[in-house]
């Protein structure tokens, strides 16, 4: 009991200590510092793949906006990427699409030629690329780090006594257990955009702007085609009094001239 009971002291006391060490003022951190990410030596003398996030945007203009477009997508399915967004705009001179496109790193580059072939000029174009290794390296040395404390609490809850041990203990393991998650979703995120380049791709087709004189006559050619069509539709209907008149137009002229 009493070992259990220092044991459990020691624990918390390692945890608070590394709690004010955490720059991210998380309720748990690292209990040895050793423990928490390797030494300079350590990085350098060990081969570390190194891991970056590519994303890249480009603008250009073209001739015609559905061939582009179309040309875009065959290379997404080529290199077995999705497009996680697609917007359309229009406005006046100008329709535009931007498209964003999620593909494998390895592939980033093959689709970018791929989707821009013929395109002469390009209005913006920028690849960044960001080295996350040392974060990376990090966040797996923390997670390891709580999980090898996370199974203590285990273990010492196996060993508890009483009510006042086991409550202690499991609210220490549900601290533990809540930084050990969004860790593991930081990781998650990490290995997403490592794994999975970004390209953003605008392009748009530049449409003549018409005057108001031009746009006028336009209308007024329009609305003069449209009454065309409705006085026909009215002498469609009103065609049996047509012949009517016509009729008695005709037959008062003959009977003037037989008087």
């Amino acid at each position: 009991m009493k070992h259990l009971t220092k044991y459990l002291g020691l624990i918390i006391l390692l945890t608070i200590f590394g709690c004010s060490q955490n720059p991210d003022n998380t309720s748990m951190e690292m209990v040895d510092e050793e423990m928490v990410a390797p030494t300079t030596e350590q990085k350098t003398t060990e081969a570390v793949e190194r891991k970056l996030i590519k994303e890249g945007r480009v603008e250009f203009e073209t001739d015609n906006l559905n061939s582009t477009r179309q040309t875009i997508f065959e290379a997404v399915k080529k290199f077995n990427g999705y497009v996680s967004s697609d917007q359309e705009y229009k406005s006046p001179g100008r329709r535009s699409n931007t498209v964003i496109i999620r593909v494998p790193a390895d592939n980033f580059d093959r689709l970018l030629s791929d989707a821009t072939q013929g395109v002469e000029k390009f209005e913006s174009k920028a690849i960044n690329v960001k080295d996350v290794t040392e974060e990376f390296l990090d966040i797996q040395a923390r997670l390891k780090t709580k999980k090898e404390l996370e199974q203590r609490f285990i273990d010492l809850l196996k060993e508890a006594k009483n009510v006042t041990e086991v409550l202690e203990i499991e609210k220490q393991t549900g601290q533990l257990r809540s930084d050990i998650e969004s860790i593991e979703g930081r990781l998650k995120y990490l290995q997403d955009r490592v794994s999975f380049s970004t390209l953003t791709m605008t392009f748009y087709e530049s449409i003549p702007n018409e005057t108001k004189f031009g746009q006028k006559f336009k209308n007024g050619f329009r609305n003069g085609w449209d009454n065309l069509i409705w006085f026909f539709v009215v002498l469609t209907n009103i065609w049996p009094f047509i012949l009517i008149g016509l009729g008695l137009i005709i037959g008062i002229r003959i009977y003037r001239r037989k008087k």
